[in-house]
């Protein structure tokens, strides 16, 4: 039998188990600790909603924080001074009412033939039966800047079937503050314009009448003119537009009765006048004389406050003081660039100094607000108001600051006037908002905006652009390296310092933005999205446009050439924080390890294609086609989209390195990452020289001709740009790379100097031939036949072709 268990026994005698001995808790000490549990969870829950609540709010705060930064102007002091100015002056010529010069007009030329940025120049524009001239002398004086004159020659070519009669419109127009006051004789004749602003103070503009080129005779010309009022500089072209009437006769003493068109009363057409405009409305006059070739009409400004003025700055004066400045440019000009020392031709040498004048000719004065964008905000901002002095690529066909262009133009307007270069610098860099971000195109007033197509007006903050900044620090770092005693540390050594907060926030921006998947690998930021549409996503931000990249875009892709420009700009820093006695210890780790040429072949060396190469999502099998597009039996064809041209994948993209050879391959060349010693400079000079490849009779080709997209459109209304195309900026690089690699010791020295020899002269002949040719120089050349293509004249970076002359890198 089993072994009875003991049993206690209560006084009312229920038996109990053994469980039960140990004396029971007391009901009290159970209730407490059942509300103690209670009052926990009510408190945590309350704790939770109020860090809820605090997170949440804090979340708004800084995602308002965030979404305010993108318009924060950094902190450092600026590189300007507060009081300083600048001012342009523009002309605007007509003929056909044509009120600028544009690609559509088919002119014969126009451009600068001299200009030395600040004290003349001289200007052809070419047209169909005459030439006009214009010239321009400044004479510095009193507190606004002094005075100048402008003289307008029309001569007739001698294929005309008669003297043609041509109208000038002169505009005189007011913008945010100041205000005109109109003279007028004889009825129609605008004789003179007073008027005052903040930066000029008072002034007197006078339009003398014309006289028979040169000849101190008056000229038989009709006048008439318009007072008015104007919203903006942006509307001047649609008000002169809309005041014009066909009522008018041009009738000399001796000669045939013709008609013209003039402007006469505005009348803003009815869609207009039913707008609301919040813009202040300013003065605006415009002198319109009509006279027929050949003839010679000036134009001064008088500065109210130049007080001891010897003269007036017209007449013999005037070309006695355009001589004095023609000699003075061309005696700098020799001085600077030594082109006649080194055997070229007189009209070589006039090519190049048209060159350099178009760039200095073309730099502009913009101010207003770019409009940007940041992943933290709904909707596009107005950036804070702002100045931007810059050249530009095109003062007809892009009138706008280009970051990664400005770079280039700047290696050539430095060798000028290097003051031109640090007030350029200073002007980019006082842009920079506090995040380290500068937009990649400067869009700045509303008359720079209406001259932009809409998709590239906002900027956003998460897109870069090459930092070719960096190039011409350089430059100026390494002058004041090798010549630390010069006049000019007086001036570099300041506006350096000065610099310097700005260059470390953007450095360290793209250092942040632009990181790519693996340590030390970077990815543009940018690249175009819909995939179906593109035969390969273009990559604005790189420059590069439509140069092949990834044929899919994804966060797995490292780009060369931008591991390249991060190479330079640390290398940079570095330098510039040793000069200034900053720290430059950590730049230079960073220089020494982007630099590393075990680590660029690691990143970007494909054995398989022997070049450098992008790194991504990638599959050459894509192919653009008609899209299919299924209507149904019956139904009408119209009421169904229009086929497009789609992409078509035939196999499916894998992470590789991307197969295309061209201007991307070269950049551990061109920006001098590779040792001397590399191997892969072997490589690379093969694919320069090779015609199947790279090389042409009139420069480098953008990509190789045996890449599958060689040439091939982008999209059905996308025309290829870098798949082929001779680039002036790109070879260039070449070249100074050929030079660099062809003047120090390493096993393909004589190699790289004999190619250089060989390069430099195709580029420099074939530019200067289609000059001549055109009248023009081009933003790119056919690289089957050298011809000048696309924008013209493109004296942006196109005008490093004096540099490539006088062998200055």
């Amino acid at each position: 039998m089993g072994r009875q268990r003991k049993r206690n026994v209560t006084g009312d005698g229920v038996p109990h188990t053994r469980k039960e001995e140990k004396p029971p808790v007391p009901g009290r000490k159970e209730k407490k600790k059942k509300t103690d549990i209670g009052k926990v969870f009510i408190n945590v829950s309350i704790g939770l909603c109020i860090f809820s609540l605090v997170w949440f709010f804090y979340a708004l705060y800084m995602r308002s924080a965030l979404a305010k930064r993108v318009v924060t102007p950094h902190y450092a002091p600026r590189v300007l001074d507060s009081n300083s100015t600048s001012m342009v002056f523009i002309s605007k010529i007509f003929k056909h009412l044509q009120h600028t010069c544009e690609q559509g007009d088919h002119l014969q030329g126009y451009g600068w033939l001299m200009h030395d940025g600040l004290n003349f120049g001289v200007q052809e524009i070419h047209d169909s039966d005459f030439t006009l001239t214009t010239e321009f002398v400044k004479r510095m004086g009193g507190e606004h800047g002094g005075d100048w004159t402008w003289r307008i020659t029309a001569k007739q070519h001698s294929s005309a079937p008669q003297a043609p009669v041509v109208s000038l419109m002169f505009y005189v127009a007011t913008d945010s503050q100041g205000s005109l006051q109109a003279h007028v004789e004889e009825r129609t004749r605008l004789s003179s314009v007073t008027g005052t602003s903040e930066e000029l103070g008072n002034f007197k503009i006078t339009f003398r009448k014309p006289t028979a080129g040169g000849a101190a005779s008056d000229k038989y010309a009709s006048y008439n003119y318009l007072q008015t009022l104007s919203p903006g500089l942006d509307r001047l072209t649609d008000i002169v537009k809309n005041s014009l009437n066909r009522r008018f006769v041009f009738h000399p003493p001796s000669g045939e009765r013709r008609p013209y068109i003039a402007v006469d009363t505005y009348k803003p057409p009815p869609h207009q006048q039913q707008q609301k405009d919040n813009r202040i409305e300013r003065d605006f006059l415009v002198h319109q004389v009509t006279v027929q070739t050949p003839f010679q009409i000036e134009v001064l400004f008088e500065s109210g406050s130049f007080h001891d003025r010897p003269n007036q700055l017209v007449g013999s004066v005037l070309t006695e003081e355009l001589e004095k400045w023609k000699v003075t440019f061309d005696e700098k000009f020799e001085r600077t660039f030594g082109l006649q020392a080194k055997g070229f031709t007189p009209a070589q040498v006039k090519f190049s100094k048209a060159a350099l004048s178009n760039m200095l000719g073309g730099m502009g004065y913009f101010f207003g607000q770019s409009v940007v964008q940041s992943v933290y905000n709904e909707h596009p901002l107005l950036y804070p108001e702002g100045a931007l002095f810059t050249a530009v690529p095109s003062r007809s066909f892009f009138p706008r600051g280009f970051l990664w262009d400005e770079g280039f133009h700047q290696l050539l307007l430095s060798k000028w006037d290097p003051q031109v270069t640090r007030e350029t610098l200073a002007h980019w860099l006082d842009l920079i908002n506090v995040e380290g971000w500068i937009p990649r195109e400067l869009v700045l007033g509303d008359e720079a905006r209406s001259k932009v197509p809409a998709e590239f007006v906002v900027q956003h903050n998460e897109n870069a652009n090459p930092p070719t900044l960096f190039l011409v620090l350089e430059k100026l770092v390494e002058q004041l390296e090798t010549h630390p005693y010069t006049p000019l540390k007086e001036d570099t050594l300041p506006f350096l310092r000065r610099l310097y907060p700005r260059l470390q926030t953007w450095f360290e921006w793209y250092n942040t933005s632009q990181v790519g998947p693996l340590p030390n690998s970077y990815r543009w930021r940018g690249r175009d999205k819909d995939t179906n549409l593109f035969l390969n996503p273009k990559t604005l931000t790189s420059g590069l446009d439509d140069y092949p990249r990834a044929s899919h875009p994804s966060a797995d892709e490292r780009h060369v050439d931008l591991h390249c420009w991060m190479v330079l700009a640390s290398g940079v820093m570095a330098s510039m924080a040793r000069l200034l006695g900053e720290p430059h210890e950590e730049y230079q780790r960073t220089h020494l390890t982007l630099g590393d040429n075990n680590l660029l072949n690691e990143l970007h060396w494909s054995e398989q294609h022997r070049a450098f190469c992008d790194y991504g999502n990638h599959t050459q099998a894509v192919s653009l086609q008609q899209e299919k597009i299924f209507v149904p039996p019956g139904q009408p064809r119209h009421q169904f989209p229009v086929a497009r041209l789609v992409r078509y994948v035939r196999k499916a993209p894998k992470l590789q390195y991307v197969n295309a050879l061209g201007y991307v391959s070269l950049f551990p060349f061109l920006l001098h990452v590779l040792t001397p010693d590399s191997p892969k400079l072997q490589h690379i000079l093969r694919d320069i020289r090779d015609p199947d490849r790279l090389w042409t009779p009139y420069g480098l080709r953008s990509l190789s001709r045996a890449d599958p997209l060689y040439m091939k459109r982008n999209t059905e209304h996308d025309a290829p740009y870098w798949r082929g195309a001779i680039w002036i900026n790109i070879n260039y690089l070449a070249i100074r790379a050929l030079h660099h690699y062809g003047s120090i010791e390493g096993p393909y020295k004589e190699e790289a100097a004999a190619i250089y020899q060989e390069l430099r002269t195709n580029v420099i002949s074939n530019v200067y031939k289609q000059y001549q040719e055109t009248g023009y120089i081009w933003e790119q050349y056919n690289d089957s036949t050298g011809r000048g293509q696309g924008s013209h004249p493109f004296t942006g970076w196109s005008a490093l072709t004096v540099v490539i002359m006088a062998e200055q890198y």
